[in-house]
């Protein structure tokens, strides 16, 4: 089949010539249409903008030029500070229980990681397939191995996402050199690898960069080959698709809907509120315990409320709304 390129080249030259009837010109351009969609949609790891989108339908914000949703930065940043129960109970609630994956070895005692996935699976090497991913690659332009060019696509705040399977020996995914590019490109994040990595000394060296893996294992990446960026991949239990938000601290890593994000975070700032406020008033013996840990009564409420006015804080009108509805979430 012929390359994208050459098919292009074909349609760009392709003129209506003396005699030629417009409809006849306009079907010429349809099947050469129709084959440019076919060779781009028969390479190995191509997902298409009109794939991503349609398989993130309830995302209704900002895209990336290849699809990706874009959650906003502000709630990236605010992201930062919600705990990983408080984005779950939103994601199960709304019946995403498929979300977080548990069991990691981490580069720090504390981390904490919040970007936007983009993703990438590998597949144990066979040399025939292998052979049309690296063809494809080259007619790319991509350089290096596989996993970096993974590292070529990725933008400010994005977090990469690897399936490799849980392989360790031989499915070390990056060492310092390619955590470094990695840092530099997304302004800092961090990266989450369902399999190995190496340079663990280099890696500690490189600032604010929590890596969650599997394991460290002094090998390199081999027998394995890239099978797709940017589609949707399993890690452990989790379903992940590019685009999600991935939240990742000391518990594990939740991969939350972009759809979910803002109400995640706006649900997370209600609860720390409210938290504050009882913690404020346990410590001053106002309530009992057994006040404070159940559902308030009015009184306590309008304590709240009133609490909320004096420090005069600002509020969506989503979050507005349920602080006047109780802790009902």
């Amino acid at each position: 089949m012929k390359h994208p390129a050459s098919i292009m080249k074909a349609i760009s030259d392709c003129d209506l010539r003396p005699g030629m009837s417009l409809g006849r010109g306009l079907i010429l351009l349809l099947c050469l249409s129709c084959i440019l969609s076919a060779s781009v949609f028969s390479q190995v790891g191509v997902f298409s903008r009109e794939d991503l989108i349609a398989y993130t339908p309830l995302w209704q914000g900002e895209r990336y030029p290849d699809g990706r949703p874009k959650v906003d930065d502000d709630l990236l940043e605010r992201m930062k500070n919600v705990s990983i129960e408080e984005a779950w109970a939103v994601c199960n609630r709304h019946g995403f229980t498929n979300q977080f994956e548990g069991g990691w070895v981490c580069t720090h005692s504390d981390p904490v990681l919040a970007g936007r996935a983009v993703t990438a699976y590998f597949q144990p090497l066979r040399p025939d397939v292998n052979d049309v991913i690296a063809a494809h690659g080259r007619e790319a332009g991509r350089i290096g191995g596989q996993n970096s060019w993974i590292i070529d696509t990725i933008v400010k705040d994005d977090v990469i996402v690897v399936d490799l399977m849980g392989k360790v020996v031989d499915g070390t995914f990056i060492g310092d050199n390619l955590g470094n590019s990695i840092w530099a490109k997304s302004g800092g994040t961090g990266l989450v690898i369902d399999g190995g990595a190496r340079d663990i000394e280099g890696v500690l060296r490189i600032p604010d960069f929590p890596v969650f893996n599997r394991g460290w294992d002094p090998s390199f990446l081999k027998d394995v080959m890239l099978m797709g960026i940017n589609t949707p991949v399993r890690i452990g239990k989790a379903a992940v698709m590019p685009g999600d938000v991935v939240l990742a601290k000391r518990e594990g890593i939740l991969f939350i809907p972009a759809h979910l994000a803002r109400e995640v975070v706006e649900t997370s700032e209600i609860i720390q509120l409210r938290d504050a406020f009882g913690h404020l008033r346990l410590r001053e013996g106002k309530y009992t315990p057994g006040e404070i840990d159940r559902q308030w009564t009015g009184d306590i409420e309008k304590d709240f409320t009133q609490w909320l006015l004096e420090r005069g804080d600002s509020m969506t009108p989503y979050q507005r709304e349920k602080l006047l509805k109780g802790r009902t979430w």
